[in-house]
């Protein structure tokens, strides 16, 4: 259904050079990263008051990598994620010759689709938790059902560059947003497999027909004919991914959007409340970097980040901070880290938007001797 190989070999072939650096500079950089990837896990949990469980954080190495490095981490990824999916497919599809042949085809053009979204994307990742990485094969470093820290090396060194960032700050300010991360999980052990739970109820619900998949392709062409430029209409707008959807996804979504934007969100607000202290230019940072974010680099990449729902990420950061520093502004960290108590302590999309439901849903009826939701 999918040529991973040719994925990765498109990707690999299509993904724009990294910025110029001498070979002792390349080492100097990947030395300084894994540095602050190790500082970065004290000032993290210092901060956010979480640690990790058992020998968890030893399961979630630091990878540093270059853009085709990024590229086989995310397809080894998908690979796994998009297992159960794809084997539904296959057994729709049945074994007659036919089928073979037009799943050998359909697999090259899905591997070289994936291949190109992949190579628009390797230029722009500063760092990723990969939550479902595979047994590495080219990529060593972590064990199946564990995840790792990705941090993208050229594309670091390409945004300091272009910000006219401090180095050394810059490189510190990522590593804290990305240990964020890596803390969110090994400190939370059932946040993984609640995602992936939420994650392969979405696939599970993917249409099968294609009649119905084309119709709701037309419906979403016409969607698109008929809107107002973005600038009009604000938040209106939806992604095609989005128009896509059939009813059930849609309502998983809003469930995964409210965590990604609660994740997104909480180390942002680590980054920045960590920042002060460690990274002396972290205001000036921040807001070069904020104003990055919302430009984009032009009107093609402002219209692939609109057509693949990149848009989106952009609001989680922004809404998912809001929400974050609304908790802790009102009932401290302690209050706030009751959101990694169960998935029914997760906040909802509306309550994301709505702080202070969140807070009355969580603190005030378990205050009042009801049963904690």
């Amino acid at each position: 259904m999918v040529d991973w190989n040719l994925a990765v070999a498109t990707a690999t072939r299509l993904v724009r050079p990294g910025p110029e650096v001498s070979r002792d500079e390349a080492r100097a950089v990947v030395a300084e990263l894994r540095r602050h990837a190790k500082t970065s896990e004290r000032h993290v949990r210092e901060f956010t008051r979480m640690m990790p469980e058992g020998a968890a954080v030893h399961d979630t190495p630091v990878l540093v990598v270059d853009r085709a490095g990024w590229v086989r981490a995310n397809v080894a990824g998908f690979r796994e994620l998009l297992g159960p999916l794809l084997g539904k497919m296959q057994e729709r599809r049945g074994s007659a010759p036919a089928g073979a042949v037009l799943g050998a085809v359909g697999g090259k053009v899905t591997g070289v689709e994936l291949g190109m979204l992949l190579s628009f994307l390797a230029s722009r990742v500063l760092g990723q938790y990969e939550t479902f990485a595979p047994a590495a094969l080219d990529l060593p470093g972590s064990a199946a059902g564990g995840g790792r820290l990705l941090l993208v090396a050229p594309n670091i060194v390409h945004v300091e560059r272009e910000l006219e960032a401090d180095p050394h700050d810059f490189r510190l300010w990522v590593c804290l947003h990305e240990e964020t991360h890596r803390t969110q999980f090994t400190a939370v052990p059932w946040l993984r497999d609640h995602l992936e739970g939420e994650i392969q109820t979405f696939l599970g619900a993917t249409e099968m027909d294609p009649m119905n998949v084309l119709e709701r392709l037309r419906e979403a062409a016409q969607s698109f004919v008929g809107a107002r430029p973005d600038a009009e209409r604000g938040d209106e707008g939806h992604s095609l991914v989005e128009l896509v959807q059939t009813p059930e996804q849609r309502e998983v979504l809003a469930r995964l959007t409210a965590v990604m934007s609660l994740l997104e969100g909480h180390a942002d607000f680590v980054m920045d409340g960590v920042g002060p202290a460690v990274v002396p230019s972290v205001a000036e940072i921040r807001e070069k970097f904020q104003q990055r974010r919302a430009s984009g680099a032009g009107r093609l990449d402002a219209a692939l980040r609109k057509l693949l729902g990149l848009d989106a990420k952009l609001r989680q950061y922004r809404d998912g901070e809001r929400f974050v520093r609304a908790v802790v502004g009102q009932v401290g960290m302690d209050g706030f880290n009751r959101v990694w108590t169960s998935p029914n302590t997760l906040p909802t999309k509306a309550e994301i938007a709505e702080p202070a439901d969140w807070v009355a849903r969580v603190h005030r009826k378990g205050s009042e001797g009801g049963e904690q939701a």
